[in-house]
């Protein structure tokens, strides 16, 4: 099969003078390396376009649905974020109803907002010991759609950011019984159901959208996804309309080249990769029961190995001390840091050395720390479902707005999305009742030193609200 990457390296060796964009002609400029403009090209002829495929990228995007079980995949140059707009558009009409999880990227919220939806939401259950959320159940998916008989569509995440897998072909029979579609947010996900024996992937499990940020898990260049759909619950002609509109008209052939090698080094080392990876897993995970105060959430079959949790729950450390700790003290980069925890993430593409460096620092930290009571709890159901008289997302963020100070903002309709980021899940949506327990939470969000978009930091911690 040809490949992207062999084709742009064979063009840049002819002599072929660029009559053409891009602006840097192929010939470079700073201290970028040169190799890198020579392979950046345009839509130019023998190399097709991804708007309209014929050729090559036709052939590679047929050969990604192969791969993942799917009907029909799309190469994404815009991220996942383009896949979640394109897929939320496409599955419902303008002012449709979404079912979705509270815990969906705020890209799906972008997409309620574009498309004037009515969003429902599932609030996962809560992981207590860890302070995580689970995936959202079949049952509450159920139950939603009994409740509410006018949802026209259902999205899930799966994995969640700290890795908790959803029973997604429960899912995607109750939807189908529905007659609706099933949007998998599985950004997290794109290394799921690449051989068999290993956990499946949300196509594999019957969902009718799927979107995977390959170079989250898979070793491909940052912003590069795929976005999959299967069966006859979505308008595939609407879908290309969506992509056409969410996705560049210049998509970088750099990055469809980064896809495309992340998928033949699946077909070619992945077998041999996934091994080495779950041997090293297993050693790790093996090794750091050792631990007398950190904790880490376990593999029980609905948690996806690559993601490590490091609980330090009930020392005498926040988990932004823990990532503060393994940064400046032992060159470690974690994923990120909630108030009680710090996540690692592994993939195919670490080397032994990764997993020694990150269990020998885990064990040395271990065995200085000291029990403590400071617990942190990132944010609870109980805390949306107090939030009445909320207006709708459409309205709400076309409002004019007014900065106040956080508490001065209780009881006010927040005007913007306050996000912890990452993983960029909002804890208020504009529109929301702003209630105690949120500024609380968004106060010792910020008082943890975690990052928060939404806020303006001054003398003191401001929100946009909107104005009476």
């Amino acid at each position: 099969m040809e490949h992207l990457f062999d084709k742009l390296q064979a063009y840049a060796r002819e002599e072929i003078y660029p009559c053409h964009m891009p602006g840097h002609k192929r010939q470079g400029w700073g201290k970028l390396p040169k190799e890198l403009y020579q392979l950046d090209i345009t839509e130019i002829e023998g190399f097709d376009n991804l708007h309209q495929p014929e050729g090559i990228l036709l052939n590679l995007q047929k050969k990604a649905a192969e791969i993942y079980g799917a009907e029909e995949s799309f190469y994404l140059v815009n991220g996942s974020t383009c896949g979640i707009l394109s897929a939320v558009s496409c599955a419902l009409p303008r002012g449709g109803h979404l079912l979705m999880a509270r815990n969906c990227h705020r890209s799906a919220y972008h997409a309620a907002y574009l498309r004037d939806l009515k969003p429902s939401y599932l609030y996962p259950p809560c992981l207590e010991e860890y302070e995580v959320f689970d995936a959202v159940t079949p049952l509450q998916v159920r139950k939603a759609l009994e409740r509410e008989p006018h949802i026209g569509a259902v999205l899930i995440v799966s994995p969640t950011y700290e890795g908790r897998i959803a029973d997604v072909g429960a899912v995607a029979e109750i939807a189908h019984d529905k007659g609706i579609p099933l949007i998998v947010d599985e950004a997290h996900g794109a290394h799921l159901g690449l051989r068999r024996g290993d956990p499946p992937n949300s196509c594999q499990l019957g969902a009718d959208l799927v979107v995977h940020s390959v170079h989250k898990t898979l070793p491909s260049l940052t912003q590069t996804a795929l976005l999959h759909v299967n069966g006859s619950l979505v308008d595939r002609e609407r879908l290309r309309r969506f992509l056409h509109i969410y996705q560049s008209s210049s998509p970088s052939y750099l990055l469809m080249a980064g896809i495309d090698n992340a998928l033949a080094y699946v077909e070619k080392d992945g077998d041999r990769a996934m091994d080495r990876f779950q041997k090293h897993m297993k050693e790790t995970r093996k090794a750091l029961r050792r631990c007398r105060h950190l904790k880490f959430l376990p593999e029980d079959g609905r948690q996806d190995p690559g993601k490590l949790l490091i609980s330090v729950k009930g020392t005498n450390l926040t988990g932004k001390q823990l990532y503060d700790i393994l940064l400046q003290e032992y060159g470690l980069q974690m994923e990120m840091a909630s108030g009680s925890y710090a996540l690692a993430m592994f993939t195919l593409n670490d080397r032994e050395e990764a997993f020694h460096r990150v269990t020998e620092a885990l064990l040395e930290i271990d065995g200085r720390l000291r029990e403590g009571t400071e617990n942190f709890f990132r944010w609870k159901e109980e805390i949306f479902r107090s939030c009445p008289d909320a207006i709708s997302l459409g309205t709400a963020w076309d409002r004019n707005t007014e900065l106040v100070p956080l508490e001065g903002s209780v009881g006010r309709h927040g005007g913007d999305f306050i996000c912890p980021y990452p993983p960029g899940s909002p804890l208020v949506v504009p529109g929301e009742v702003i209630t105690e327990e949120m500024c609380r939470l968004v106060r010792k969000y910020i008082e943890e030193g975690l990052s928060v978009q939404g806020v303006v930091l001054k003398d003191e911690i401001f929100v946009r609200v909107i104005m009476p």
